[in-house]
């Protein structure tokens, strides 16, 4: 079901055609009906995504293929609870952040990840896009940023969720969204304006 290895996305993010949205509604509702190849499509569609989204987050990829059994197991069970076909895929990142965040908890707090980032106010994010830089460097740059950090710029511009969307993910209000991808935006620009600092 599962891929072994990261994926390698593009940089920059194209919003998603509105049919690509629709045909994910109508796979959940038939995967809602019991159709394991409905969810097995739905699970095609995002398997490498979700990976992606979770070894940046955890660094590790044996952590981030652990964790993606996990969600899928956790989103077959709770497939019937999701009321509403167009927020599977907010619904979907949301438990992978809870999965994700329940293992980094065993080694380090949570507040401690987030201290810096939520105590922020709600700032604009009118700025340069540093994610419009090379790929290869944008991945680089990623893997140096803390977990909270690389998880709201992967939502964003690699998934193109809205500041709605990644909230609900996440459990949080829009306005603390914009904070968190103002100042990682700042991060990564750093990291890409100094390689040299880059861990290695």
């Amino acid at each position: 079901m599962l891929t072994s290895e990261a994926p390698v996305a593009s940089a920059q993010s194209e919003p998603e055609p509105t049919a690509g949205r629709i045909q994910e509604e109508l796979w959940l509702l038939q995967a809602q009906q019991g159709d394991e190849a409905a969810f097995q499509a739905l699970v095609n569609r995002f398997d490498r995504r979700l990976l992606y989204y979770l070894t940046r987050f955890t660094n590790n990829t044996d952590d981030a293929l652990d964790a993606a059994q996990d969600v899928w197991v956790r989103v077959f069970r709770g497939l019937t609870k999701l009321r509403s076909p167009g927020g599977f895929r907010a619904w979907l990142y949301r438990i992978a952040h809870d999965s994700v965040v329940s293992r980094i908890r065993r080694q380090v707090r949570e507040e401690e990840i987030l201290e810096r980032l939520s105590s922020e106010p709600d700032l604009a994010t009118a700025q340069p896009d540093p994610m419009t830089e090379d790929p290869e460097q944008v991945h680089r740059a990623l893997s140096a940023l803390s977990p909270a950090s690389r998880e709201v710029l992967i939502l964003r511009f690699f998934e193109g969720m809205t500041l709605d969307e990644i909230a609900h993910a996440l459990r949080c209000n829009p306005g603390t969204v914009k904070s968190r991808l103002h100042y990682a935006k700042q991060a990564l620009k750093q990291e890409l304006e100094n390689p040299h600092e880059q861990k290695q």
